[in-house]
């Protein structure tokens, strides 16, 4: 099931839509409706009660050179050469592997929303200052802000830092702008239980996914 998100009401339409298990892909927002298949479970953690186990907290560790500043929506070249070294390397034959700049430039332009680009770079001298990292760009994030969380749309990350775990890091940074911002929860898209490529998500709690009973609190 698809619908457009545009025009004036388009970021309460965004916000009602998420919390029914859509996700916004530029200015289409969907939901799987497979017969006889429900696989696909909206996740979306609890940011005030989330606490990072021991090999969270470790991640973070190996981070904290790192800093995540939240910029207008405008995609750059840089962004686009971390964007295809991930796809390349991790999902190359994806549907999203002959993505050129045009169509990066696209996904990242494309909305009617409260969208933002959040960039990781490492700490500089000015960044207590600045709020942004002064080094090499290592990750990105597409992300929107709802009226009850953060949405991450899209993200990528250097695939040869592999060692930092910045898909891990990205979450977690996320459930800590969420709390600095306010907001109850961070939405992780679907999950699949049994799916290796998404097992991860899982790991987030508390967590509430979306059942046809509603919201159903995971811990």
């Amino acid at each position: 099931m698809f619908t457009h998100i545009v025009g004036e009401r388009a970021a309460g339409l965004n916000d009602a839509l998420t919390q029914g298990g859509f996700r916004r892909s530029q200015t289409i927002a969907y939901r799987p409706a497979c017969e006889c298949c429900q696989a696909c479970v909206s996740v979306r953690v609890l940011a005030a009660e989330f606490i990072p186990s021991r090999g969270y907290r470790r991640v973070a560790q190996r981070n904290r050179d790192i800093i995540g500043a939240m910029l207008p929506a405008n995609p750059t070249s840089e962004q686009y050469g971390v964007f295809r070294g991930y796809i390349d390397a991790r999902h190359g034959e994806g549907g999203m592997a002959d993505m050129s700049a045009f169509d990066y430039a696209t996904m990242v332009r494309e909305s009617h929303v409260s969208t933002r680009i959040i960039e990781y770079r490492t700490r500089g001298p000015d960044s207590r200052i600045t709020g942004r990292g002064e080094g090499p760009l290592l990750a990105v994030a597409l992300t929107d802000i709802l009226a009850d969380g953060l949405s991450m749309v899209y993200s990528f990350f250097d695939p040869g830092s592999e060692r930092r775990s910045l898909g891990t890091m990205l979450i977690l940074d996320h459930i800590e702008k969420a709390r600095l911002l306010g907001l109850p929860y961070v939405y992780l898209g679907y999950w699949v239980s049994g799916s290796r490529k998404m097992d991860y998500k899982s790991r987030f709690t508390p967590q509430e996914r979306l059942t046809p009973e509603g919201w159903l609190r995971v811990s």
